[in-house]
């Protein structure tokens, strides 16, 4: 892996992307949904964090919701696997992918 020499905040990542902030904070707040390093907290303060993804995290998430996104069926389902909030879900559906 090369060398991190700068990263993306959630909300950047989301507008990016064309994608909803919390649909983006709800798939990497799994460590375990991208590849180890993809994600990375930013310490802002004693016991204050923000997370943010590595450029190849952000091309992980884009090839990750490309796929889901190929059937309305493959898109249900992606969002039952990454998103426990019902309201996010609906939310989420509402968006028009770019």
């Amino acid at each position: 892996m090369a060398t991190v020499t700068h990263v993306f905040t959630v909300d950047y990542v989301a507008r990016m992307l064309g994608e909803h902030p919390d649909l983006i904070q709800a798939i990497i707040s799994n460590d375990d949904n991208l590849s180890y390093g993809a994600i990375i907290s930013v310490c802002n303060g004693e016991e204050d964090a923000i997370d943010a993804l590595t450029p190849d995290g952000v091309d992980e998430l884009a090839s990750m919701l490309k796929s889901a996104r190929r059937t309305p069926e493959s898109w249900q389902q992606f969002l039952e696997d990454f998103v426990a909030d019902p309201e996010l879900i609906e939310n989420v559906k509402t968006l028009i992918p770019r």
